[in-house]
């Protein structure tokens, strides 16, 4: 079962004035939000992390990357993701620790004794009760078991029960239920037209002509746009604002990040293929 938590932000005190709300090691949040933005996980223990998601953290805490060290064990019983293994690392010690995302609206879910598949670009942290496995999806990632973790979405989510037809590009991931399969309107496959889109993905793909059908008990994460959140090599800080002696890079994206990609004179980055089909 999921459960979405609502965030109730302690306001401290403020200065006189009408200056900014100051936070410190002793009022922030205990495993909420700090705004819609922001999150604050008080750590005690472990807890795995997306690189570059971390902005700030007080307290005694390391971070290592998935596969290093003494956390193996841990990693060998909680971790089972090879192919998104160099995107992680694990947080230990104790402290607060400050997560955020590119200003994307971030939301704590508890998951108990179930299933979610989630994007994996938009999954921030989690719990190491959590096992975290490889969906059979391209580009999703599945967690099971009780725990916490902590997801992005370009917007508010919203949770809706199948049957449903959703855009690819608004899913989140879902919960309790069966793989969607894809759902084709005639309009999509009929004519020439309808080949070269079979083939390439090219041609006006949308939403409205293909779509994630999900049948079955159980919920549907959606977020409230069309628009996936803008993609990043994930950990790479060599080109990114901030880093001294390192001039930008020319096809950034959002926040000066590199989405990645080929781009193709006429047809643009073939990086959208794959997000045509929610991949």
């Amino acid at each position: 079962m999921l459960t979405q938590l609502d965030f109730a932000v302690p306001v401290p005190a403020a200065h006189e004035g009408s200056g900014p709300v100051v936070y410190d090691a002793h009022n922030l949040p205990v495993d909420d939000n700090v705004n819609p933005y922001t999150f604050s996980v008080d750590l005690n223990g472990s807890y795995f992390l997306q690189k570059g998601k971390m902005i700030a953290y007080y307290g005694d805490i390391t971070f290592q990357g998935v596969g290093a060290g003494v956390i193996d064990r841990v990693l060998g019983q909680h971790f089972n993701s090879p192919m998104h293994a160099a995107d992680w690392v694990v947080a230990r010690g104790r402290g607060k620790l400050l997560l955020a995302d590119r200003a994307f609206d971030l939301n704590s879910y508890d998951l108990d004794d179930g299933n979610l598949t989630v994007r994996s670009g938009n999954l921030l942290a989690f719990d190491p009760a959590l096992r975290l496995k490889q969906s059979i999806i391209p580009g999703f990632l599945t967690l099971i078991g009780t725990g916490r973790f902590v997801a992005a979405s370009n917007g508010p989510v919203h949770f809706v029960d199948p049957p449903v037809r959703v855009d690819p590009q608004a899913l989140v991931g879902w919960a309790d239920c069966p793989a969607p399969c894809h759902h084709y309107d005639h309009e999509y496959l009929h004519g020439v037209i309808g080949g070269i889109r079979r083939l390439t993905g090219l041609g006006g793909a949308s939403g409205e002509e293909h779509q994630f059908e999900f049948i079955g008990a159980g919920q549907v994460l959606l977020q409230s746009t069309e628009v996936l959140m803008a993609e990043r090599a994930v950990g790479q800080v060599g080109a990114e604002p901030g880093v001294p002696g390192v001039p930008p890079q020319p096809g950034t994206g959002h926040g000066g990040q590199g989405g990645g990609g080929l781009d193709v004179p006429g047809l643009g980055n073939l990086g959208d293929l794959g997000r045509r089909f929610g991949l």
